[in-house]
């Protein structure tokens, strides 16, 4: 599902806090900031209605925050929800999308077209790297 931060900001901010502040060590200010009012957001529930995933594409054409609770990684969780955000983004106009991929996360990013670009850098004490899709 996707839509605004005051329809799925609660379960999305759920996630978010689950897989970055608690388990990757991300400071809470760090990870929640004004941009979400801004966002578009993506949610993805299973079968029960429990919400599994998140991510959110900026007006700049950044897609950000994508997170995945532990059990349902590597389910096809991450790519519904890359699909629905590079989806909107085509709706939308944008010429393509841009993300900062965490190292261990660039393979997956690899395989939906993304394309590596410049050095790595940090942010949030994580390393990274910019990569690129193009439509």
């Amino acid at each position: 599902m996707t839509g605004g931060w005051d329809t799925l900001g609660p379960e999305a901010s759920r996630i978010r806090l689950e897989v970055f502040v608690q388990e990757q060590q991300v400071p809470l200010e760090e990870e929640l900031d004004p941009k979400d009012a801004q966002c578009l957001h993506a949610v993805a529930y299973d079968a029960a209605g429990q919400a599994v995933g998140t991510g959110r594409l900026l007006p700049d054409s950044h897609i950000g925050r994508m997170a995945v609770r532990r059990p349902w990684r590597g389910s096809g969780v991450g790519s519904l929800l890359l699909t629905a955000l590079m989806d909107a983004a085509r709706q939308r106009g944008d010429a393509g999308v841009i993300l900062a991929a965490q190292m261990q996360a660039r393979p997956f990013y690899a395989r939906h077209g993304f394309v590596e670009e410049g050095d790595t850098f940090m942010d949030a004490g994580i390393e990274h790297r910019l990569m690129r899709l193009r439509f």
